[in-house]
């Protein structure tokens, strides 16, 4: 089960970075589903990409990898709203069919996604733990326990 549960940290990682990474390639989907009452849409995508960047780097560095995963459970929650605009306000964005199908299948995903990120925040076997950093250059002291 670690095997599979290391790969999916990595997948989670990758897909989370990817995401991140188009809040700042090509915002505007993300700001036409901010909810209205919210001041800054494009200044709070910046910020959700950055974090979610941040954090899909963070659980691939084992010492802040637990603190990354629970980052990343608030940031799912944070965003919420956003898709429950889409969802309500019947929001069309360019390459997703407009669809009720769509939004009962959108909806239910974060709640996916807070338990694969959750999955994270026990502590895992640091000498098998997916990282970014050689283990060689992790500090004893820093290792998770």
């Amino acid at each position: 089960m670690n095997k599979y549960k290391e790969i999916l940290r990595v997948v989670l990682a990758i897909c989370i970075i990817v995401v991140g990474a188009t809040h700042f390639i090509i915002p505007e989907p993300y700001v036409k589903i901010m909810p209205p009452q919210l001041p800054y849409p494009l200044g709070l995508v910046y910020l959700s990409g950055f974090y979610e960047i941040l954090g899909g780097i963070g659980l691939l560095v084992p010492p802040v990898s637990q603190a990354a995963a629970w980052g990343l459970i608030a940031l799912f929650i944070a965003v919420y709203p956003a898709n429950i605009n889409m969802a309500v306000n019947h929001i069309k964005l360019e390459h997703i069919p407009n669809s009720p199908w769509v939004h009962v299948i959108r909806l239910p995903l974060q709640a996916v996604l807070i338990a694969w990120a959750w999955w994270y925040t026990k502590s895992s076997d640091s000498e098998k733990q997916a990282s970014i950093i050689p283990k060689s250059l992790i500090p004893k002291e820093l290792e998770l326990k």
